[in-house]
């Protein structure tokens, strides 16, 4: 053939070269490769969401039958909650171990009162059983919890919506409410002192007990010199506005000398007006006359004790109203359970505006057979 100028040009254009047959074969190995990696992925990942599903409801399951046996075992009106921490939670099972246990306990009973929520935390827990349809009981290491008495609760089982408590200071609480003595209202007001009594129990004192007849009179029962039946600064005040009443005190030689009235001052006082308005405007008269205990002369004068406006059926009913018939009224003592191994303790008491908080601990507790 003749070598022609256009010849050598379409050399020039197009080379010739070996067909590629190794590189699209490599080409199609990674297209088929593809889908086979996508499937095998798939398989792992249902396969993890099923062991993961497996794992959740055998955890679901073990809650709710805890749940159950707790609200048997303690004659609880609803089933506690129970939250088992850890994950996963089967082996935790199989190694007969799991991290944390949470049970919160609604309204449970607790001698007069109903404790609002108990919950507790327990760590390092030893399972005895043969699998979460099967366990037997349970060892724990170490617990903590919170025990929480709320003032609605107290005003519902102690107050009987006539008495209301609330938080009065660190570890005091305050009632104030009602009764009704002789047909008639009187306002109440007491302090409660709440401790910790001994390892497991809540002890309470009360103290500052006083019953309020209007704007009339006090009465705080007991024999002490600040106890017994007192006038209010008020309604001492308006007796030595009143000529009749007035007269009636200082003729009383008995509350003469309570109120450290000389006889000499008592006499003049009876026989001129002037004296007796000059007695009776002095200071020290007015906190003289809150100071007398009417109790003392309710007895022997009670046409005294009419006239300043005292009924003597209430006073008779407030005199039988001892301190521990009052103290009684305001007690919310208890004590937590002694478990049957271990050691389960209250560590301190505090009192916040929702109520009181018990803080306790455990350890070694055997829970179950």
């Amino acid at each position: 053939m003749e070598d022609t100028p256009e010849s050598r040009d379409e050399e020039a254009e197009d080379p010739w070269a070996p067909p590629h047959h190794r590189r699209r074969g490599r080409r199609r190995n990674r297209a088929t490769g593809l889908p086979t990696l996508l499937r095998l992925l798939a398989r792992v990942l249902t396969l993890a969401c099923l062991v993961t599903l497996a794992d959740r409801w055998a955890l679901l399951y073990a809650e709710r039958q805890a749940a159950d046996r707790l609200k048997d075992r303690l004659h609880l009106t609803a089933a506690p909650e129970v939250r088992i921490g850890g994950f996963p939670f089967l082996t935790q099972l199989l190694d007969q171990r799991l991290d944390s246990v949470q049970v919160t306990v609604p309204d449970a009973p607790a001698d007069r009162v109903t404790l609002t929520r108990v919950t507790a935390t327990a760590r390092d827990i030893r399972v005895d059983g043969d699998g979460p349809t099967a366990v037997r009981g349970a060892l724990v290491q170490r617990m903590h919890g919170q025990v929480l008495l709320s003032f609605a609760d107290m005003n519902r089982e102690l107050g009987a919506s006539q008495v209301s408590f609330s938080a009065h200071g660190p570890g005091r609480i305050r009632a104030l409410g009602s009764l009704r003595l002789a047909g008639r209202d009187v306002r109440v007001r007491a302090d409660t002192r709440i401790q910790r009594d001994g390892d497991r129990g809540i002890s309470t004192s009360v103290d500052g007990m006083r019953l309020d007849i209007g704007d009339l009179a006090t009465y705080r029962p007991g024999t002490g010199r600040t106890e017994g039946l007192h006038l209010t600064r008020a309604a001492a005040r308006r007796i030595t506005e009143e000529a009749d009443k007035i007269k009636a005190l200082p003729g009383v030689p008995e509350i003469a000398r309570r109120m450290g009235v000389p006889d000499r001052a008592v006499n003049a006082a009876l026989h001129d007006e002037d004296e007796l308005h000059r007695l009776t405007g002095a200071p020290r008269f007015l906190h003289r006359l809150t100071r007398v205990n009417l109790v003392d002369v309710a007895l022997a004068h009670p046409e005294v004790l009419k006239r300043l406006g005292v009924d003597l059926s209430l006073l008779t009913s407030l005199t039988k109203l001892t301190r521990p018939q009052i103290a009684d009224r305001f007690d919310f003592a208890f004590r937590v359970p002694e478990p049957p191994s271990g050691v389960l303790r209250v560590e301190r008491v505090a009192v916040d505006k929702d109520g009181v908080h018990v803080y306790v601990s455990g350890t070694g507790l055997l829970l179950g057979k």
